[in-house]
């Protein structure tokens, strides 16, 4: 507790109502109650107090009583007092605190290398520009930028985010239609619980996505239709009035990496028109493309149809909890409304920042060398592969930070393989564990897998890393 605010004889509560009720005299009420707050633990070894001046107007009693008080508790060992110094607890008055028993836990070896999918390489974070261009935005922000603003966000992040989108994924919005949330799972959330309000009780997603995404929707209030994929996407033919919306990440498809053909994007639109339903587009890694030509946004198809799901996370980091959504005219006030109601506005320093990392061109050039050196790990991985595994086929790697490593027939079942994984130190998902419906027999049509996020580790852990993990597909 020493250097916090009581260290420099700040507010002390204490309470003598219970005290004075029960007949005890003001000064021994106060002596008790200090006694009190040393033996719990409330006033740590060497916190100084406030004068007995302070205290006594706190606590509407008269100074020299706090003095007796404070006199009392000195000669008894409870509190030190020097002239000059102020009064301060003793260093030997407070016992050490009770330990309370450890539960028993089933232990699990630690992860020496994570290979999680859906994770940047956070030493990439541009620090350096990042401090530069929070110093521009705070020294230029105006005075209300402070305040309490609109629950879309600051102006000048939704200014700089039209501009930027268009130009680079090709989206077609404006400031008054985007919303900055705290990730694109509180986004999703809020989506979800506008559809449910306009009677939505269903959204479909694809069979294999994210869990934690899954059960937003279903926090929402709504429940969760799988639609089965192949290698041009989800099959969206399947899609019916049932389902209020339907969730798809159609640039490159989550895990399995197939990228939603031109036909299938223009039926899920033209299902969305004909049903008076929406496509909510999560677009989670759209800068990261490496051996085709960047596919733009399923959003500028139809702009009052598709909802477009921007974030940070991948190309920044995700402890920003920095995030958007282009939304259709219908659905502004109700998502910004929902908004309100989970935390009123997102913090505005950080938008503030991002603001004028992309005005000033900084985050294209940030996003250009994570672009180079996600592309190189991902061709490590490759070659790791085939020259210690031949037998793994390796997909979906033409974008994003991850790639699905196929196991052959009559290998180790997948299950078994990443609990062998984490034995050894290494922490990866098996394709299983993405499944929308783990009953589904469309489920089972990928084959066992696993997912592996080659963005994850630092630089100098990934080659240790990628000898962990062709050991153990050598020993499956």
């Amino acid at each position: 507790m020493n250097g916090s605010w009581t260290s420099f004889g700040g507010d002390l509560h204490l309470d003598l109502t219970e005290r004075r009720a029960a007949g005890t005299g003001l000064r021994a009420a106060l002596e008790d109650a200090l006694r009190e707050a040393v033996q719990d633990g409330r006033l740590a070894p060497g916190t100084r107090l406030p004068s007995s001046r302070a205290l006594g107007d706190d606590l509407g009693i008269a100074r020299n009583t706090v003095v007796e008080a404070y006199g009392q508790l000195t000669a008894e060992g409870w509190l030190n007092s020097r002239q000059g110094s102020g009064t301060t607890v003793a260093r030997r008055a407070a016992p050490s605190p009770a330990v309370r028993p450890a539960r028993p836990r089933a232990r699990r070896p630690a992860a020496r290398h994570n290979l999680m999918s859906g994770r940047p390489d956070l030493s990439l974070f541009p620090r350096t520009a990042w401090l530069a261009a929070a110093r521009r935005a705070l020294a230029t922000a105006p005075h209300e930028a402070l305040g309490y603003g609109s629950p879309l966000g600051r102006i000048e992040l939704r200014e700089a985010l039209t501009h930027y989108l268009a130009r680079v994924r090709g989206v077609r919005t404006d400031p008054d239609h985007l919303l900055i949330c705290s990730g694109v799972q509180q986004g999703l959330g809020l989506l979800c619980a506008a559809l449910r309000e306009r009677g939505a009780r269903s959204l479909a997603v694809e069979a294999y996505g994210l869990p934690p995404q899954h059960a937003a929707v279903r926090a929402a209030g709504l429940s969760t239709v799988a639609l089965p994929l192949d290698c041009e996407g989800a099959l969206v033919d399947r899609l019916d009035a049932r389902s209020g919306a339907v969730l798809l990440t159609p640039a490159h498809q989550y895990p399995t990496g197939a990228p939603l053909s031109a036909d299938r994007r223009a039926a899920a639109v033209r299902w969305a028109r004909e049903q008076d339903r929406y496509v909510v587009e999560d677009d989670y890694d759209g800068e990261f493309r490496y051996d085709r030509q960047p596919l733009g946004a399923m959003q500028a198809l139809d702009p009052e149809r598709v909802v477009y799901a921007g974030t940070a996370a991948k190309s920044l980091a995700p402890g920003l909890r920095l995030a958007w959504l282009a939304l259709p005219d219908a659905l502004v006030e109700p998502v910004a409304r929902l908004k309100v109601l989970a935390d009123t506005m997102s913090p505005v320093l950080d938008q503030l920042t991002l603001a004028e990392l992309i005005t000033s061109g900084t985050y294209d050039r940030h996003v250009r060398r994570c672009r180079l050196h996600y592309r190189r790990r991902r061709d490590r991985l490759v070659a790791a592969l085939a020259e210690h595994a031949p037998q793994v086929r390796v997909t979906g790697i033409a974008a994003g930070l991850h790639a699905v490593l196929q196991l052959p027939p009559g290998s180790t079942p997948e299950a078994e393989l990443v609990a062998r994984a984490q034995a050894a130190g290494l922490a990866l998902s098996g394709l299983g564990w993405h499944r929308a419906d783990p009953e589904a027999e469309e489920a089972e049509e990928a084959g066992p897998a696993l997912v592996i996020g080659y963005a994850t580790p630092p630089e100098h852990a990934f080659p240790a890393a990628l000898e962990a993990l062709c050991g153990v597909l050598r020993a499956g």
